[in-house]
């Protein structure tokens, strides 16, 4: 049985404590050990505010949050030898090589010195940095000062891994390189709980918590998320554009539509799927237009973004 290893209840913040502006509104979040669990949101949301506070860099204006079983208010040392944390900026030591700032953290985290080499070494192999290992941080490339402050987070072996929004500021590929290493810390037993404002990113996690103006508006596993929307979505590819655009925001049962790419995809109340796809099929080839692609695609998790904001600004009553 999947037992929490973060557990958040009715956890609220306020910078301002004369404005009832809430940067978090009564929070309730329970993550399962081994889990890769994504904060998802835009900017403003909460996420990185939820992340300082489980890694005891603030403390909550009410409410409570554990780790490991051990309280962020009242058990900050413990809390913090449970937890790597990794901040959206680069946190470094700019002027030591990657080696000396993985001995300097491993240090501070007061890892037995027998375990210590050991563990540097497979950090350096495990984030690729070996060959790199004596040249400063400040001349690593973006992607390069991520993937070594990942492993200093990691060096002292935690058992709840925290990255606020980890790639952002990086190139494709290294973003890329680290998701797979994230991939390998979850399947050693980490837990890893993300921030990222990339609904793609969200892909890639176990679980997620969707969050809007410091609220849960959304929480389960991404293919649940994914599954419980009450519509279908159409995709279409079709020449020219100008027509197919045209053609798409007049047909009847369409309750809405963007393009993305060279297509354009279509929600469609689940049942009115087959009678929209029969009667876009028939006006595509009514205007003989050079229709590449039509079908019905699997929903993404913007897709489920972009729908519970929109119940959260009262916009989707109909469906």
């Amino acid at each position: 049985m999947d037992e929490p290893i973060v557990y958040i209840q009715d956890l609220c913040k306020k910078y301002n404590a004369k404005k009832e502006e809430f940067a978090l509104e009564s929070l309730n979040l329970s993550i399962n050990r081994g889990t890769l669990f994504g904060l998802i949101g835009p900017d403003g949301a909460g996420k990185s505010t939820t992340l300082r506070i489980l890694a005891t860099i603030i403390s909550p204006t009410s409410g409570k949050a554990s780790v490991n079983g051990f309280d962020v208010q009242t058990e900050v040392e413990k809390v913090r030898g449970q937890i790597g944390y990794m901040p959206q900026n680069f946190s470094l030591y700019q002027d030591l090589s990657v080696i000396e700032n993985l001995n300097f953290f491993a240090e501070i985290q007061r890892m037995p010195l027998d375990q210590r080499h050991e563990r540097i070494e497979r950090m350096l192999a495990f984030t690729h940095l070996g060959q790199f290992q004596h040249r400063r941080a400040r001349n690593l490339s973006g992607g390069m000062k991520k993937k070594l402050a990942l492993a200093c987070a990691l060096v002292h072996n935690p058992r709840v891994l925290i990255l606020d929004e980890p790639s952002t500021g990086v190139d494709p590929v290294s973003r890329r390189e680290l998701w797979e290493i994230l991939a390998s810390v979850v399947e050693d037993g980490v837990t890893v709980i993300v921030s990222t404002p990339y609904m793609d990113e969200a892909e890639r996690c176990h679980k997620a918590a969707i969050l809007y103006h410091g609220q849960v508006i959304a929480n389960g596993s991404t293919s649940d998320l994914r599954l419980s929307l009450p519509f279908d979505i159409l995709e279409v590819k079709a020449k020219p554009r100008k027509a197919a655009r045209q053609l798409i925001s007049t047909l009847d049962g369409i309750y809405d539509w963007r393009p993305v790419g060279d297509a354009f995809r279509i929600t469609v109340e689940k049942s009115l799927t087959d009678k929209v796809l029969a009667e876009l099929q028939k006006e595509l080839d009514a205007q003989a237009l050079d229709t590449r692609l039509l079908r019905q695609t699997t929903p993404s998790m913007e897709d489920v973004f972009v729908y519970q904001a929109g119940i959260s600004r009262g916009n989707h009553e109909s469906l």
